[in-house]
């Protein structure tokens, strides 16, 4: 058999019904602990030489579904699911980073992010450096050195909706030995895979379009595998300890412990062990629930928002739309070259009014909900400038192009008409014709 489709791996991979008593879902492990049998078996199961449940805190079996599915649709090594999206981010810049050193990080980011890498972070030791000129591959290596541990940006920028020539990031990060992260929440393994253009590793934000319900928090780390991690440059993942010992009690590094993916290995025996956040069971189910209807969801929610943009851009108080498929916009050549599904389902706009006009139009509107989140069923809108980044400080918000005007709607999957219809009575009442 040839390999699967992602719509048919969306709902097979990583799941054998045998293993888990003919259930034709993959059942909720609701359980804080897993019987070990004896001694010899729990031996196994600490070094690593048989796979099962210990303890629900460090894994579980319906979340390990959800890892060997996902890694199996990105293409990559090895996944680990966690508590949310934020845990994905911070977990693997922070492994990445430990010992000190400095991110060269885009500069329009998820606002949570942005401020992470822009202050917390730097209680640990690890410093970032903004790339000013974003879309350009040369300015990112400008700001590579010898302490640079990684090259961290999305593959669509949230809420700008920017896309970037990943393939020559990748290439230039490489020439110094540097891995690159990509944040692929919005455009997901569906209509992009970051591991075909360079990307080493994949976080995600499984609770946007990859659940796709809105009804749970998730996040997700993928390693491609095939990375050369250098000694010297990240020693921790060369250090072996007996925490990782084989069942001849050797020590063994990260490297040794899962070949190919020494940073899920570490966020599996190390984070999760002592830092908790490993997805619990329920919230699992769910996310392969969403998962399971990813591409059908999209490709209608692609289609609605083209018409939208379409609508929006000869609209009377609207001043500018960010998409990639926008007239005139600047990464329409990526978007034909990298994502020929469709660049995603989130779009911004300009409102052309005051604050308390933008207040009114949104309070006027009945088919899109007020609130932070994206890649929900219903259709969202908020303005970014007062929400999600708000707590980003004024130069900031500059450097990411935040403008207060700035409204971020995620389409969801209601009626294309109603929607527009919609926007057209709340414009027409704050506006006018």
């Amino acid at each position: 058999m040839g390999e699967r489709s992602f719509s048919t791996a969306a709902i097979r991979d990583g799941y054998d019904s045998s293993k888990h008593f003919y259930s034709v879902n993959p059942p909720i492990y609701q359980t804080a602990g897993f019987d070990l049998e004896d001694i010899d078996r729990t031996r196994r199961l600490w070094t690593g030489a048989e796979g099962g449940g210990i303890y629900s805190r460090v894994g579980n079996p319906t979340a390990a579904v959800l890892e060997e599915r996902f890694a199996s649709l990105e293409g990559g090594k090895a996944a680990v699911a966690l508590s949310s999206g934020m845990a994905a981010i911070s977990y693997t810049l922070l492994l990445l980073g430990e010992g000190g050193g400095n991110i060269v990080a885009a500069s329009s980011l998820y606002g949570a992010a942005q401020l992470a890498l822009a202050s917390f972070y730097r209680k640990f030791g690890i410093e970032t450096r903004f790339v000013q000129e974003r879309n350009d591959p040369a300015a990112y290596e400008k700001l590579i050195d010898d302490d640079t541990k990684v090259v961290y940006l999305e593959s669509i920028s949230n809420p700008n909706i920017e896309l970037y020539d990943i393939d020559a990031i990748a290439n230039a990060a490489h020439r110094h030995g540097v891995p690159v992260v990509v944040d692929n929440t919005v455009a997901t393994p569906y209509l992009y895979k970051p591991f075909e253009h360079g990307a080493d590793i994949t976080v995600y934000s499984a609770t946007k379009e990859i659940n796709g319900h809105g009804n749970t928090i998730a996040g997700l780390v993928v390693e491609k595998g095939d990375f050369p991690y250098e000694e010297k440059r990240f020693p921790y993942l060369y250090e072996k300890t007996w925490k990782l010992r084989d069942l001849k009690d050797h020590p063994r590094s990260p490297v040794e412990f899962i070949p190919g993916a020494p940073v899920i290995a570490g966020l599996k025996l190390y984070y999760t062990e002592f830092l908790g956040g490993a997805l619990g069971s329920f919230e699992s189910f769910l996310t392969l629930q969403g998962l399971s209807t990813l591409p059908v969801r999209l490709d209608k929610k692609i289609q609605t928002t083209r018409r939208l943009v379409e609508y929006l851009e000869k609209r009377k108080g609207v001043q500018w739309v960010r998409y990639p498929l926008a007239e005139g916009s600047a990464y329409s050549r990526l978007a034909s070259r990298d994502f020929p599904k469709g660049p995603g389902a989130l779009f911004s706009l300009g409102f052309d009014g005051t604050r308390e006009q933008l207040g009114e139009f949104i309070r006027s509107l009945h088919n899109f909900s007020y609130h932070v989140n994206i890649g929900d069923v219903r259709t969202l809108i908020t303005n970014c400038a007062e929400n999600t980044h708000t707590e980003l400080p004024e130069d900031l918000q500059s450097l990411a192009d935040i403008p207060q005007n700035l409204l971020r709607v995620s389409v969801g999957l209601e009626d294309v008409q109603d929607l527009i219809e919609d926007l057209d009575q709340a414009f027409t009442k704050v506006l006018g014709g």
